[in-house]
């Protein structure tokens, strides 16, 4: 067990360490510049990181945190930025001029893997040969194929990492859907937005959007939505805040995510184009619109958590103070709930009277 889970820590921090590499690489092809290779240097933080939990956790993750996310963002999302930002990246082909180029490229790929093959048989040549292929793509294709890449390599890395002691695996399988619907909803921001050309012809526009993006991102490290703290006892005679913080913390973990992190900035992001910039399109409206449902009904919810928890307390106040006022008569007034229709001590100490018709005999004396 322990050998699968220090193998399933290095595979998926390996798959990071790739990917980022492929970034890295696509920036210096457009770049054509050498020396932004030294953006692979990043990659040094996520091993020294794989090295101490390998020594230190066995492997195993951290609790509410991610570290390996972390640093895999910092790895690529510099890649990422300066792809988004090259001049080149919003222009491509028309359809039938890129067909005709990938039907040619195909065929010039398939010569060349037969005759290495048949001829060479050299490995390295062919890879050289498919790769030279690959650097012809458009690059918008290729920044889009990034991008949906690393918000899936988020989600099966999350998944294949071990988790540590302050996840559960019901609540790792909550975490992931919540990361798949997330991912979507970021490709699509992203997608829509860059598209735009009076978007592209605005870097401070860009450079905020991607901004907003990188701010969203944050949210992948974190597992504190989906992680509930028990309450001790103690924490009800605190009040208010104390109670419903720590009562409906996950709740108000993901209340927090979607309106400072996600769904409330891209609604502002989105308006401002739409007011300010003069971007408006169908799609563009429809996600407003539900980033503006989403916002809305999160604060809703947490207005229904915090009327629930007040009168939570109010009646165990109410329950408190009417044991109070039952107990709390003073002592041998006979107005207790235990001394009523009983006689004081005085009053029982009084010899009862013999009625008329009764022996004495009969009639009991104390």
């Amino acid at each position: 067990m322990e050998l699968l889970v220090l193998l399933n820590a290095l595979a998926t921090r390996l798959l990071f360490v790739l990917h980022s590499l492929v970034g890295v690489w696509r920036v210096t092809a457009v770049k054509k510049e050498p020396w932004y290779w030294l953006l692979a240097l990043l990659n040094l933080l996520l091993c020294l990181e794989t090295a101490l939990t390998l020594k230190f956790k066995r492997g195993r993750g951290y609790k509410w945190f991610s570290p390996a996310i972390f640093l895999y963002l910092i790895s690529i999302v510099p890649s990422l930025w300066l792809l988004e930002m090259h001049h080149e990246t919003q222009y491509c082909n028309s359809p039938q001029e890129e067909m005709s180029q990938n039907t040619s490229r195909r065929e010039d790929l398939n010569e060349t893997l037969m005759s290495s093959q048949v001829i060479n048989g050299d490995i390295i040549e062919t890879a050289k040969v498919f790769v030279n292929n690959l650097s012809t793509v458009c690059e918008k294709v290729w920044t889009l194929g990034l991008h949906q890449t690393f918000l899936l390599m988020l989600i099966i890395g999350r998944w294949l990492l071990p988790i540590g002691g302050g996840i559960t695996r019901d609540q790792l399988s909550q975490l992931l859907l919540m990361f798949v619907g997330t991912a979507a909803d970021i490709l699509e921001f992203t997608s829509e937005t860059l598209e735009e050309q009076n978007v592209r012809n605005n870097p401070a526009l860009v450079y905020a959007i991607l901004a907003i993006w990188t701010w969203s991102m944050l949210q992948f490290p974190l597992d504190l939505a989906v992680q509930h703290v028990m309450c001790p006892s103690s924490v009800t005679a605190r009040g208010f805040p104390s109670l419903f913080f720590c009562q409906y913390s996950a709740d108000l973990w993901n209340i927090g995510i979607s309106v400072f992190i996600q769904d409330g900035p891209f609604l502002v992001v989105r308006l401002l184009l739409m007011i300010y910039f003069k971007v408006i399109n169908q799609m563009l409206v429809f996600f407003a619109v539900k980033n503006f449902l989403v916002v809305v009904l999160q604060l809703y919810r947490l207005l229904v958590l915090a009327l629930g928890v007040r009168a939570s307390l109010q009646n165990r106040s109410g329950g408190q103070k009417g044991e109070d006022n039952g107990s709390g008569q003073p002592a041998g007034s006979g107005l207790g709930p235990r001394n009523w229709g009983m006689g004081s001590k005085e009053d029982s100490a009084i010899p009862l009277q013999a009625s008329p018709g009764t022996s004495e005999d009969c009639v009991p004396t104390l």
